[in-house]
């Protein structure tokens, strides 16, 4: 599934090409996604698109009096292709630019949507979520505060959207581990010094995988067509067994909350 830094990669590399343009028309072929597509949305005509900005995962084409949430699900992606650009099968909904250039939402699994938003930081799915983490509002006090007497533990509590958006289980992971916080370790026990390294941690692994363009996924490719390299620099995600880049500890790996997880025994407490 893309993460916050692919989403965010994918925004950078399509708002300059949309930004300015006026969308001129939608073709929807399958409006059967997640959440079944607004019928609003390919009535849309002569919108000029403000901007195109991110919210968690969540990216936000705004028109003016109204925004298309789209969200990648497990394997969308956005394209920005000339009109004339054969369709590809899952090629579900194109948004027509003024430029003679599509915006095309390819999504095979279909979990992922395009939102009809009215209103869109009051929307149910974005109004209660948590702070970006590369935002001011963002830190290892806001952590701890959210954090007292909850008994679940620290990877859980860090990849909920309610405490903070878009930490994902790759870069809760690395996140972790540049703490030095046992991914087990009950949320409500840890410091707010220990929580200070933490936010710092998060704030450095997911920028870092931004300016990377985004771990490469399986399903994700940026909107140049390009995979993107963070995943090279990955300490240890994926590298159950290996030893430990800081103590050469053998890295021990398995089930967290119905995700894999993997760490070091000596190095995180």
């Amino acid at each position: 599934m893309p993460e916050l830094p692919e989403v965010e990669t994918t925004r950078r590399g399509i708002e300059p090409h949309v930004a300015g343009r006026t969308l001129t028309a939608v073709t929807v072929r399958e409006p059967r996604l997640r959440w079944p597509v607004d019928a609003r949305v390919a009535e849309l005509r002569d919108k000029r698109i403000v901007g195109l900005r991110r919210r968690a995962k969540y990216l936000l084409m705004d028109l003016g009096d109204l925004n298309l949430g789209i969200h990648l699900g497990m394997s969308g992606t956005l394209r920005v292709v000339p009109a004339e650009t054969p369709l590809r099968k899952h090629d579900h909904i194109d948004l027509h630019l003024d430029s003679g250039r599509l915006l095309r939402f390819n999504d095979p699994r279909r979990f992922g949507a395009l939102l009809y938003l009215t209103d869109a930081l009051t929307h149910p799915l974005l109004a209660n979520l948590g702070p970006e983490p590369l935002d001011q509002d963002f830190s290892g006090g806001w952590l701890y505060r959210r954090s007292r007497g909850r008994r679940v533990s620290v990877k859980s509590f860090i990849m909920d959207n309610a405490t903070v958006v878009g930490v994902g289980n790759i870069y809760a992971q690395e996140s972790l581990f540049l703490a030095g916080i046992h991914p087990s370790r009950p949320a409500g026990r840890i410091s707010e010094a220990r929580y200070q390294r933490l936010a710092l941690a998060i704030r450095s692994v997911l920028a870092k995988a931004i300016e990377a363009g985004g771990t490469t996924l399986r399903d994700f490719t940026s909107a140049d067509g390009q995979p993107g390299y963070f995943a090279q620099q990955l300490l240890v995600y994926g590298r159950a067994g290996e030893p430990c880049p800081q103590c050469a500890e053998p890295l021990r790996g398995g089930r967290h909350g119905q995700r894999s997880t993997v760490y070091c025994p000596r190095c995180q407490r």
